[in-house]
């Protein structure tokens, strides 16, 4: 969770400075929900998500270095500079994006799980939305086909109570996320997704429902993201009382920190060490974007599908 906090307020300020253009999503405040699930995910399990990215590469082990490259449009990032923020992608780390369609992820995670169930190797997909793509019709026709089909998919709605700069209460009719597959049978749970432990716990249910051949479940994690839905919007839909209430009451940094200080007797030093192990990471995923060239011009006709294809 530090290291996603802190690389993305590195990224925050990369991006005021003008090194980071275009679009740029950052997840700062979700922090739980990502680092709680991939801890209980095996090595064949896939993850697909949305815009909001960044901290699903860190967390599945992705190089920061590389995110950084990306994100500043450098040839040593993950799409070697052309993708940026919304378009990575690793198959080596089972992540598959990265999409700037907003819902455009589900039934693609859906023909993951569909995947894992034909070459019956037991893994599960993590197919990742906001409360806002929730509402698509593509998502329910997905839900229909995953519980038909009993495919191993969790379906992960990170409620953040904000689709771009609308409310779930003006855009939402009916709050529970969760239990909109009921029609379908489709088992769902609302979790607190600030809390890591709890976050942890419901996953692993989740997973162990969806890998044992019931199909699919359904998560809702109320959660909260600080910064606006991009790093242009100045959030002005939001008190700043509101963002701080969060801030002082269910960061969950903040919380995750007390709980390893009271229960796992971690000192204050020892945090203070990881802290500046994970600023030097970030130090370094910074200074290898700015040394990496910016791509070649000849990389435009690259990654592009120009060759003639016979169809007999």
């Amino acid at each position: 969770m530090l290291l996603i906090r802190r690389f993305e307020e590195r990224a925050s300020q990369l991006y005021g400075m003008g090194y980071i253009a275009g679009f740029c999503h950052l997840y700062i405040g979700q922090e739980a929900v990502v680092v709680g699930i991939q801890s209980v995910l095996k090595p064949q399990d896939t993850v697909i998500t949305a815009y909001r990215d960044h901290g699903h590469m860190l967390a599945c082990d992705m190089d920061p270095k590389g995110v950084m490259a990306e994100l500043t449009g450098r040839s040593g990032g993950y799409s070697r500079g052309k993708g940026g923020s919304m378009h990575m992608f690793s198959r080596e780390k089972n992540f598959f994006g990265g999409h700037g369609i907003v819902g455009a992820q589900i039934p693609i995670g859906t023909g993951l799980a569909f995947a894992h169930k034909y070459k019956e190797d037991k893994g599960v997909c993590i197919a990742s939305m906001g409360d806002g793509a929730s509402n698509q019709g593509q998502v329910y026709e997905s839900y229909n086909m995953a519980a038909l089909w009993k495919l191993p998919v969790v379906y992960v709605i990170e409620n953040n109570h904000y689709g771009m700069g609308t409310s779930v209460e003006r855009s939402s009719a009916g709050p529970n996320y969760y239990g909109r597959g009921q029609g379908w049978g489709i088992p769902g749970e609302k979790v607190d997704g600030m809390i890591l432990e709890e976050v942890r716990e419901a996953a692993q249910r989740a997973t162990d429902h969806a890998r044992s051949g019931k199909g699919p479940y359904i998560l809702e994690f109320d959660t909260y993201r600080y910064r606006g839905h991009s790093m242009s919007d100045p959030a002005k839909y939001r008190s700043k009382e509101e963002v701080e209430e969060v801030k002082v009451h269910r960061d969950p940094i903040d919380h995750f920190k007390a709980y390893m200080i009271k229960t796992l007797k971690i000192t204050e030093d020892q945090i203070k060490a990881i802290d500046d192990e994970v600023k030097a990471t970030v130090l370094e995923a910074v200074e290898f974007s700015k040394a990496s060239p910016e791509p070649d011009p000849s990389e435009l006709y690259t990654d592009v599908l120009k060759d003639e294809i016979s169809i007999q």
